[in-house]
């Protein structure tokens, strides 16, 4: 059976502890073979607009921008469609490799066998 870790990470520059946490686990998951998806949302939504990863700070953390590249490398990286639609982002505003879907497809990954989900 495959390992399937879903992260979902619904801070952004408003709580940067928990925002860089999911990063960090979802990267050091990607780094251990774990298939990951990171799903971003609410204020995180924002980290996968470019330059804005690159901008986010927090001291003694890896660069986030950093940490996405690594979960993109290997992963997938989804913004929420009513998130995104929120900020008014689409496909086109976000950084290359992440997709827009919704609740339907966040349901399923997390009830395939064999996932394990985190929120932060």
């Amino acid at each position: 059976m495959e390992r399937v870790l879903v992260i979902k990470a619904t801070a952004g520059e408003d709580a940067p502890e928990r925002c860089n946490q999911a990063f960090t686990v979802a990267a050091a998951a990607v780094a251990s073979g774990v298939q990951v998806s990171l799903w971003l949302t609410g204020e995180a939504s924002w980290m996968a607009v470019p330059g804005r990863a690159e901008q986010f700070s927090l001291p003694h953390a890896a660069p986030l921008n950093e940490l996405l590249d690594v979960v993109l490398s290997a992963g997938r990286v989804t913004v929420c469609t009513q998130c995104a639609a929120r900020r008014s982002l689409t496909e086109d505003d976000l950084v290359k490799g992440v997709r827009i879907a919704g609740a339907p497809t966040f349901v399923e990954e997390v009830m395939a066998e064999g996932a394990k989900a985190l929120v932060y």
